[in-house]
């Protein structure tokens, strides 16, 4: 089968309680598209049943396509277990862009990886920012949004964040919060007055 004629393979990494939250209401979508083969990497940042499988079941995700097992370290470890972990799931599959959520480790490392073998990134929730660089999490986003070449953001000010840093207005997508349609989804149907 031509390259042309194969399914484009979308590959999502995943690895902790956020990033599901994030996931769910894409996941949803692209089971439903043919023309698109979604991968899920759960890197295992987060690996207990109340971290990790509550969120896989409750918001009706499939199970992931591969598990890292990475588990707890400090930052540094935990960041180059996942990086080492991911690499090779990247070069026998052959994805057409790796979608990253948030702003964990996970997210960085997948990040990092998929670039450097000259993967298309994506990064959902792109362009936030605290403007405390104490916090780990405002590290990741910052990094994490200058290797990613499609920047899905939630709000006008995350847009706007991002051209104040330099970034193309074509590398910038705004999308909306994702989250929210993971609480619509979850919420029961009401009789509104």
């Amino acid at each position: 089968m031509s390259a042309r004629l194969r399914p484009r393979t979308i590959l999502s990494v995943v690895g902790a309680r956020p990033n599901f939250m994030k996931l769910a209401p894409l996941a949803r979508q692209l089971a439903r598209r043919r023309d698109v083969r979604h991968v899920i990497v759960h890197t295992g940042q987060h690996y207990d049943r109340g971290m990790s499988d509550v969120f896989i079941e409750g918001l009706d995700i499939p199970d992931p396509d591969h598990n890292l097992l990475v588990g707890s370290a400090s930052h540094a470890q935990q960041t180059a277990a996942i990086m080492q972990r991911f690499e090779p799931v990247c070069l026998e599959l052959q994805p057409d862009i790796v979608l990253v959520y948030g702003d964990v480790n996970s997210t960085v490392a997948a990040a990092l990886v998929a670039a450097k073998l000259g993967i298309r990134v994506g990064h959902v929730e792109a362009g936030l920012r605290s403007g405390d660089w104490s916090m780990p999490e405002e590290i990741n986003r910052v990094v994490t949004d200058r290797l990613s070449d499609l920047l899905f953001t939630p709000s006008r000010d995350a847009g706007a964040n991002l051209r104040a840093e330099g970034v193309v207005p074509e590398r910038i997508n705004f999308v909306g919060n994702i989250m929210i349609d993971s609480l619509a989804t979850l919420l029961p149907e009401r009789q509104w007055p």
